[in-house]
């Protein structure tokens, strides 16, 4: 059973990204406080469910949440600022969306910016620690999920329908052979030998 709460807090606000290893797409964060006497039995780290349990836990969350957000930044934002600042900033933009200020943020990982003048703490393997990590990691794989469904079906080919935007056989093989995409991230190895393609 995953633990409600680290601080003591009760508008403590669980913090995690997805796409952080993609080739393609947007870095996405969600921010979570749930109830204080929130438990679910089913709930966990998101890579540690189905697609079918995520679905249908991202709605619980949703519905049972004192607050939720997701927060984006873009490949190109990624490009400019580098993969560990776009997480944090993504982050960050998911907490700007909150009506309440949290009183404390778990972050899961090892590094955080500072969030304005609430109090933090970066939480190695969080979400199979914490459930509002647990919560905060669905809500941001699926959203992001989502997205890249979406552009998988205006650029076929790369298998975004599957991989998502990962570094996969598949998606190396289509940039090899397609070129890159407006999506991808021009700042991370695409290839494995980084061969010459049309940009």
């Amino acid at each position: 059973m995953l633990l409600s709460n680290h601080s003591g807090k009760i508008l403590e606000a669980g913090l995690d990204e997805a796409g952080r290893g993609c080739l393609a797409g947007p870095v996405v964060a969600a921010a979570v406080i749930l109830p204080p006497d929130y438990h679910h039995p089913v709930l966990n780290d998101s890579k540690q469910l189905s697609q079918k349990d995520r679905e249908s836990l991202r709605e619980e969350i949703c519905k049972e949440a004192v607050q939720w957000a997701v927060g984006v930044v873009s490949h190109e934002e990624i490009d400019q600022i580098n993969i560990l600042n776009a997480s944090f900033l993504a982050m960050h933009r998911a907490v700007d969306q909150f009506s309440l200020k949290p009183e404390f943020l778990i972050i899961d990982g090892n590094r955080f910016n500072k969030y304005q003048d609430i109090p933090h703490a970066c939480i190695i393997k969080g979400d199979g620690i914490y459930l509002s990590i647990a919560a905060a990691s669905i809500l941001a794989k699926t959203y992001r999920d989502d997205l890249m469904h979406k552009l998988a079906a205006e650029f076929p080919g790369y298998g975004w329908e599957t991989n998502v935007g990962y570094p996969t056989p598949k998606h190396r093989e289509a940039i090899s052979r397609l070129g890159t995409t407006p999506y991808h991230r021009k700042t991370f190895r695409l290839l494995p030998d980084q061969l010459e393609f049309c940009l």
